[in-house]
């Protein structure tokens, strides 16, 4: 799960995928405070040199709260469980990706940096349009036409483009970065260019 954590922390999962990615955060969470306060009550329980009844109260709130930590521990299970059904009781209607096409490795790392958030622009002079995303990657207008031709980005026709057109990944723009990767061949990520949206980070000189 560790894997299916970090896609949900870029947003790169769909509503089914994404709940159980949280559930299952929920559940380690509620799990940590059971070994605690289960930890805790050990050492009352083994570690006190003389058991007085200061020692018992303490004894009883350790118990007390273990007993809560778990009955939270088993409610996020039952959630996690009911998001597993949930997954696989969508799992036919997910798009077929058994057909998704063979991404170069630039194409492959265009789509992951489009995914972390991305807009097409339009130089007001020379009407030249291309892509700015949020880490600062511009990315060739051609690039991003292969990809909408893929199925695997839209844009928002609803704004102009010279505002910036929000980019995002379609179903199976996720399923293809979420799935098993399989390129091409090798090559060069997009460039990184001087104004960029936003600016990027200045590398450090060896």
């Amino acid at each position: 799960m560790t894997g299916l954590a970090e896609y949900h922390e870029r947003g790169l999962l769909d509503g089914p995928t994404a709940a159980l990615a949280e559930a299952h955060r929920l559940l380690r969470q509620a799990q940590q405070a059971v070994d605690y306060h289960r930890e805790h009550l050990r050492r009352l329980l083994f570690d006190e040199p003389v058991v007085d009844t200061t020692v018992a109260d303490r004894i009883d709130r350790s118990i007390g709260h273990l007993r809560q930590a778990a009955a939270t521990r088993d409610t996020h299970r039952d959630a996690v469980l009911a998001a597993l059904a949930e997954l696989q009781a969508v799992g036919s209607a997910r798009p077929d990706t058994s057909g998704a096409p063979d991404l170069s490795a630039p194409d492959t790392a265009a789509l992951l940096a489009i995914a972390r958030g991305a807009k097409l622009h339009e130089n007001l002079l020379t009407q030249r349009l291309s892509v700015i995303t949020a880490s600062g990657t511009r990315i060739a207008y051609s690039a991003l036409q292969r990809l909408e031709s893929a199925g695997l980005v839209a844009r928002d026709a609803s704004r102009p483009v010279h505002a910036g057109v929000p980019l995002a990944l379609t179903e199976a723009g996720r399923a293809t970065l979420t799935g098993p990767r399989r390129t091409n061949g090798p090559g060069a990520p997009p460039a990184v260019r001087a104004g960029a949206w936003p600016a990027p980070a200045t590398r450090a000189h060896r």
